[in-house]
């Protein structure tokens, strides 16, 4: 290139997902037909409802031009009265709840709000990608602390207390967590706010699996406290399968969204009112709804443990969310090895674990988001690769 990139972007590699579509279409392209099952984009459609209000306020020529940076009343309502239904927490729609063009828009608009070039910020070991990626461009000195499956998958707080945290000044948590599958408690979430006000760390949940395989949804903001020290991203994407909508919140104290929205304001120009009209209705979809996806879900969840097994991978089976984290057997090496041998050998993609941090090395991580068909079909695959494996070993 005759123009240099920033030096920030020497902190980043392009997204691993980008990186393995591209295999995969490359496969595809030569005839194989590959099964992913890495991504968790939902393959289900959203209420008939949300769908017909998208259709409906579409047709309205006055429905198409710039909108609030701060989503409509209704929108902010709905979520409020969504929160308090199934949350139990009650939020001001005024000036507790920041409509976001998705939940992962809200991790950059936090970091750049609250973090100063050099701040450090704890991240979570496994975790989602983005936040390591987002702290890197905003100049921060990332901390990892680890979650580890004797924990429960939980911070060790005996262990963080013993470090020099003087510096900090955000904590990622995630709970349900990504991607271990991790139950939240109320427990965990005072234990947190705790530590964010001893120390005084902005802790911010990221709250968007807390629907899926999950009967108890929980938040942060619940806990006595919270709205001092505490955000919360919560999505529309898994909950009511419009991932590709890209409709998110952010909730907490005034003081702290105020601060979002002077980032906000200065990078998009408010979020398509029909869009936000049909957010309205899926918000408003009853608990019936949530009880028919989790019941699709846990039939395929069912056919992913019998693939596991094949594989003699071993998991929780009380994990929530649309994946199902798993360890890999000692024989198999890591979960990079594991994944890279049945994309090879039986063209189906799982993910491994190493790309979540270094505490994931041992695992693998399979999306729920595939017709039952298309899961059987991935079990014969496993089953028959096994076949081969033990008649090689056998010769």
């Amino acid at each position: 290139m005759k123009i240099r990139p920033a030096k920030r972007t020497n902190s980043i590699e392009e997204y691993y997902f980008s990186v393995k579509l591209k295999e995969i279409a490359g496969m595809r392209a030569k005839g194989i037909d590959v099964i992913n099952l890495g991504i968790g984009s939902p393959d289900l459609s959203p209420s008939t409802r949300t769908i017909e209000r998208l259709k409906e306020t579409s047709r309205n020529p006055g429905n198409h031009g710039y909108q609030s940076y701060t989503g409509i009343p209704e929108l902010r309502n709905a979520f409020a009265c969504w929160y308090k239904e199934y949350f139990k927490v009650e939020l001001n729609p005024v000036n507790e709840i920041l409509p976001l063009m998705g939940s992962k828009e809200g991790i950059m608009h936090i970091s750049m709000a609250f973090v100063n070039e050099g701040d450090e910020v704890l991240i979570p070991n496994p975790g989602y990608p983005t936040y390591q990626s987002v702290s890197s461009l905003v100049g921060a000195k990332i901390r990892y602390y680890n979650l580890d499956e004797q924990n429960g998958w939980f911070p060790d707080f005996e262990a963080l207390e013993q470090e020099n945290l003087e510096h900090v000044k955000l904590m990622w948590v995630n709970y349900p967590n990504m991607p271990t599958g991790a139950r939240a408690s109320k427990e965990l979430f005072q234990k947190l706010v705790d530590f964010g006000l001893k120390h005084n760390i902005l802790i911010c949940n990221d709250n968007p699996y807390s629907f899926i395989l999950n009967d108890e949804q929980l938040s942060i903001l619940e806990v006595d406290g919270a709205k001092e020290i505490t955000l919360e991203l919560n999505s529309l994407s898994k909950s009511q399968n419009m991932a590709g909508w890209r409709i998110g919140m952010v909730a907490g104290g005034e003081e702290y969204l105020r601060e979002i929205l002077k980032v906000k304001s200065n990078m998009d120009s408010g979020m398509f009112l029909p869009l936000q009209l049909a957010a309205v209705e899926a918000l408003g979809n009853p608990p019936e709804w949530y009880a028919g996806l989790n019941e699709i879900y846990t039939k395929r969840r069912e056919i992913v443990f019998d693939l596991l097994n094949v594989l003699q991978c071993t998991y929780e089976k009380h994990q929530t969310g649309m994946f199902v984290w798993a360890r890999v057997p000692v024989e198999s090496g890591n979960g990079e090895k594991l994944s890279e041998y049945i994309l090879k050998e039986a063209n189906v993609f799982l993910t491994p674990g190493f790309i979540f941090g270094s505490q994931g090395d041992q695992y693998i991580r399979v999306s729920l988001c595939t017709k039952e068909s298309l899961l059987t079909e991935t079990k014969m695959r496993i089953i028959d690769l096994k076949k081969n494996i033990n008649h090689k070993v056998k010769q």
